[in-house]
C-alpha cells in the first residue's frame, strides 16, 4: 500500500514512538490525525512540525479508553479529511511495579492499564473499521511489546495487557479480513521518556543486546510504516528488539 495521501490516525501521537510514527507517516505523504489524551502541547508541536514541512495534520484530544470519545474523534477526522485509511494504535500506559510485588498490582491498576492498553485499541479499531470497509482497504498496526512475549516488564499488569494486545491483533485480523490488515509491532527497549530516571539501567542494557544498541523511536516508526505498506501480511506479531529476546 502506498501511504501517499492516505489518512492515518496515530493514538498517543504527540510523544515518543507515536510522534516518530506521525512524522514518518507525513514524510511518506500521509495525512495525519495526531491523537493525544493529556499531551496537548506535544501534539500541537508534532502537528506544526508536519505542517511546516509541507504536510497535513490535525491534533485531536480523546481518551482512548472512552468509547464515545473515540467515536467522536473519528467523526472529527471524517469531517476534516473525509475518510480514514490507517490506524496506529500506539497509546499505552504503565505503572512501574516490581514484578513480585503482587499487592501493588491493585484492581485500580489492572483496570487503568487494561482500559487504555487493550480496550482502547479495540475501541479505535472498531470506530475506524466502517470507513476502511467503505473504501475497500485499510491497515492497522497495534503497538505491543516484548513484555507480552516474555512476561517481564515494568509491571505484571503491563506485561499481561501487552499479551492481550497480541491476542487482540490476531482476533481482529480474523474479524476484519479480507479488507483490513491488522498486525502488531512488538518493540524491545526503546529510548523514550519511559526510561526517565532509569537512564543508567538503559545504558547498561545496550551492550548486552546482540546489536549492542537500544532502538530509537525512529527505528520503530520506520518499521510501523513498512508494516502498514506491506499488503501480504496480517495477524502477525513482529518483534523489533535488537536481539534482546534471543
Amino acid at each position: 500500500m502506498d501511504l501517499n495521501n492516505k489518512v492515518a490516525l496515530v493514538t498517543g501521537g504527540g510523544t515518543g514512538i507515536g510522534k516518530a510514527v506521525s512524522l514518518e507517516l507525513a514524510r511518506r505523504g500521509a495525512l495525519v490525525a495526531v491523537n493525544y489524551s493529556r499531551s496537548e502541547v506535544d501534539a500541537n508541536e508534532t502537528v506544526n512540525t508536519i505542517r511546516n514541512q509541507g504536510g497535513q495534520a490535525l491534533a485531536l484530544q480523546a481518551d482512548v479508553s472512552k468509547d464515545q470519545e473515540v467515536r467522536n474523534m473519528v467523526d472529527s477526522i471524517i469531517q476534516y479529511f473525509g475518510t480514514v485509511d490507517l490506524l496506529v494504535n500506539n497509546a499505552s500506559i504503565t505503572k512501574h511495579i516490581a514484578l513480585g510485588d503482587l499487592e501493588k498490582a491493585t484492581e485500580e491498576v489492572w483496570d487503568e492499564l487494561y482500559d487504555v492498553n487493550v480496550k482502547g485499541m479495540f475501541f479505535c479499531a472498531r470506530a475506524v473499521a466502517p470507513y476502511m470497509n467503505l473504501s475497500g482497504s485499510g491497515a492497522i498496526v497495534n503497538l505491543g511489546s516484548i513484555a507480552g512475549n516474555t512476561g517481564l516488564g515494568s509491571s505484571l499488569p503491563y506485561a499481561v495487557s501487552k499479551a492481550a494486545v497480541h491476542g487482540l491483533t490476531k482476533s481482529l485480523a480474523h474479524a476484519l479480513a479480507p479488507t483490513i490488515r491488522v498486525n502488531c509491532v512488538a518493540p524491545g527497549a526503546v529510548a523514550t521518556r519511559w526510561w526517565d530516571g532509569q537512564e543508567e539501567q538503559m545504558h547498561k542494557l545496550a551492550p548486552n543486546l546482540l546489536l549492542q544498541r537500544i532502538s530509537s523511536t525512529e527505528d520503530i516508526a520506520q518499521f510501523v510504516c513498512a508494516t502498514l505498506e506491506q499488503e501480504a501480511i496480517t495477524g502477525q506479531i513482529i518483534t523489533v528488539d535488537s536481539g534482546q529476546t534471543l
